[in-house]
This record gives C-alpha cells, structure tokens and sequence, in this order.
C-alpha cells in the first residue's frame, strides 16, 4: 500500500459518510453546463475552510483551488462539475428532478447521467484528506474544478481567462472518470484513450412549398434523408478498416406539418476519430457530400455548417503512466488493468496540451461486480446502462472509496514524502 494511503487509511474511513452525503445532494441539484453556480459555490466554499487559496469565476463558473505545502511538485487534479440536459430514470431515492432552461431558452430535465457528480465528490475528498495530513506530503496541490465537459467549452473558457499565466504551471495533470465497468476497478492505458469528437450541426436549405404541389418546391426532407445515408458511406466506404471511426446523425429536424413542405432542413451530426488525419478527412468528406446533395438537389444555396463542439485526442503520457501503474497495481493489485481506448471524447487534454505539461486520465469502474461478470459471461455488456443513459447509476460502494483511493494515489506519486520508490 502506497505509504500516503496507509497514512490515512483511518481519515477516508471516517470521511466516506461525509462524501456520501455530498454526493447524494449533488446528484439531486444537477446544473448544465456553463450554469454550475451552486456547484461552483459548493466546492469552493469547501476547500476554502480547508485554507486553500481559492479562485472562483475562472471560466464563468470554474473553481481553482491551491494548497502550499513547502518545496515540492506541483500536481493539478481536475474534476468536471455539470450535468446533461435528460431527465433521470434511474428509481434512485435521491434521483435528480430537475428541470432547467437550456441555452435555446427549452425547458429541459438535467440529471448527472455521465457522473459528474462524483468526479467532484472525490477531489473534494481529495482535498480534504490533502489539506488535514500535510506531513504526509510535499509540493503544491492545484484542485481544478471544470465547466462544461458535455458542450467541450469549460476547459477552453478557463485557458482563455489566462489560467496559464495566473496560477502555477503545474508538473504532471490528471484525472479520471466513472465509467461502465466492475466497481473497485481502475483502468489505465498509454498513449490514446479516449478518441477526438467534433459534432456539426448542418443547415439544408431549400423551397417551402404545399404538399400537393411538389414540382413547386425544392424538398429539403428528401435533401436530408440522402444526405443522412450518404454521410454513413463515409466510415464504410472511405476509411480503411484498419482504422476506427464513428459518424452518427442524432437529430434530423424539418417541417412542422405533413401537407407543408418546409424551406429547409437541419441534421446535427457526431464524429469519433483515434487519428488526426482520418480526422481531418472525414470533416472535409462531411463538407464534400452536404455540398455534393444540395448541389444535386438544385438548392438555392450551399449548407451552412456550425461547429457544435469539438474535443481534441487524449493522448497519455507514457513516462506518466508507467508511474501510475505501478502505484495503481501496488495498491489495487488485480483490480488495476490496463483497458482499452474508449470512444469517449474529453476536454480534460486541453491542460495539457496548452501548458505543455504530460498528462494521464483513467477510468474507474462503477457496475455492481456481479451485474458486471453476468453481464460477462451472458455477452450482454451491452445491456447495462452506460454513462449518458437516463438510467445511469454507479454503485455508491466500492466506487466511492475506489476513485478517492486512486486519486489520492496517483496524487502520492509525485506528492509522497515517503515512498519515492514509486
């Protein structure tokens, strides 16, 4: 056992009840993205009774909190604070009820259906835990507390309010995420992890014109529904195999009556690339074939395309890693593997990259063990609600104390002042 957990082994015992309570009342009183006003308030009040130099309102609502603890590191952690814009199914007794008005102005259901919630639950713990044993450890902890993941502008709103030149430039950032999987696991890997995503939202126009009089008009619908189909021939027909990649179209919206052919057309799109180049392709093939079935169409004009969000590679630092891995298998033992790249999109790189600091981010599995090997064994993984489900719900125990154990680990690290064998 890494020596900063030993040292405060008893401490996480007596604080999970604590965190359980924090964690249940935030998953009760979600906010969407760049709204986490209460969240933000919650965290930063918190951590600031701790004695940590706290900065609130960095990037709209994003907390950064430091704590000095003599000549050492400087390790940033980072938690992601918002919810998503569904409403929540999961029966839970403290299942989320809120509604909210999104930035549309609609009236939506917000629930934390991609975990969230206990990514601040556990730096908050983290932060605690850091803040009450400081002769466990040396160097300074940066405890960042992020807007809007889910619409890929809390990280980039932080950078460009000079996050980089008005707090320290930290050695090594990290994180992690509650993801599908058997609780009390963690998930490590090098180099790519989670996949670059761009979503478009594209505008067909067209002629609006009666229903019986199709000659009259230039049909957006039947402009979409090619365009849809066509737009699937990119990762089948124009990637190689060797390659991984998904376009999917979540929303195609025209009309508002079935006997009105409407003036136009909108498809929102997703895109999930391991590789910047087939990255760049299939952004240029999206624009090739919406212009290609307009033109085809006879439309009056080109498409209008509108850049929805984009989230670049996370790409982990290998030196870093390897580091992580051998405090993750030290601590864990066989619950601590090496997993997969997931198709999951993150801004959490962005740190990194603008800093120009190594980076490692991993997941924490948050299933019931038994649901998980049924699952397994039946092949039916599948089946079980994944993050953005509305029936998504991690397991409160172990996964609570799992991710506050990996965090506080990967943190000793490069933090411990007594094991620097790790």
């Amino acid at each position: 056992m890494p020596k900063l957990i030993e040292t405060m082994s008893t401490a996480i015992d007596a604080l999970l009840p604590e965190l359980e309570t924090i964690y249940k009342d935030l998953h009760q009183h979600p906010e969407l993205s760049m709204q986490e006003v209460r969240t933000a308030g919650i965290v930063a009040d918190y951590v600031e009774k701790l004695g940590y130099d706290v900065t609130r309102k960095v990037g709209v609502t994003g907390v950064v909190a430091l704590l000095h603890n003599g000549d050492g590191p400087t390790v940033m952690l980072r938690a992601d604070m918002d919810a998503l814009p569904m409403a929540e199914a999961t029966g839970l007794p403290y299942a989320s009820t809120v509604k909210a008005k999104d930035e549309d102005g609609f009236e939506v259901g917000v629930a934390h259906s991609c975990g969230h919630d206990l990514h601040v639950t556990w730096l908050l713990g983290v932060a605690r835990l850091m803040a009450e044993h400081r002769d466990a450890w040396r160097g300074t902890l940066m405890a960042v507390f992020q807007p809007g993941e889910e619409v890929g502008r809390g990280a980039r709103s932080m950078l460009d309010e000079g996050m980089t030149t008005r707090f320290p430039k930290p050695d090594v950032i990290l994180g992690q995420h509650v993801m599908v999987g058997a609780a009390g696991t963690i998930g490590y890997r090098s180099g790519t992890i989670l996949s670059a995503g761009d979503s478009l939202k594209v505008k067909l126009f067209g002629r609006g014109s009666h229903g019986s009089q199709p000659q009259t008009s230039i049909d957006p619908v039947i402009m979409a529904a090619s365009t849809t189909l066509r737009l699937q021939t990119i990762v089948s027909r124009e990637i190689s195999p060797r390659d991984s990649a998904v376009l999917t179209i979540g929303s195609l919206q025209a009309g508002t009556k079935e006997n009105i052919i409407p003036d136009d057309a909108t498809l929102k799109l997703n895109m999930r690339t391991y590789d910047e180049d087939v990255r760049e392709y299939m952004l240029g093939a999206i624009r090739r074939i919406c212009c290609a079935e307009c033109a085809a169409s006879n439309a009056p004009r080109e498409p209008e395309f509108t850049t929805l969000s984009s989230y670049p590679l996370t790409v982990n630092d290998t030196a870093v890693t390897e580091r992580l891995r051998d405090a993750f298998e030290t601590q864990f033992g066989e619950r601590a593997y090496e997993t997969q790249p997931a198709a999951a999109s993150e801004d959490f790189s962005l740190f990194g990259r603008e800093w120009d600091v190594p980076y490692s981010f991993w997941f924490i599995g948050s299933t019931d063990p038994e649901t998980f090997r049924n699952a397994l064994a039946a092949k039916k993984l599948n089946e079980i609600p994944s993050n953005h489900s509305p029936k998504f719900a991690p397991v409160l125990d172990p996964t609570l104390r799992t991710g506050l154990e990996a965090m506080l680990c990967a943190a000793g690290v490069w933090l411990d002042q007594h094991d620097k064998s790790l």
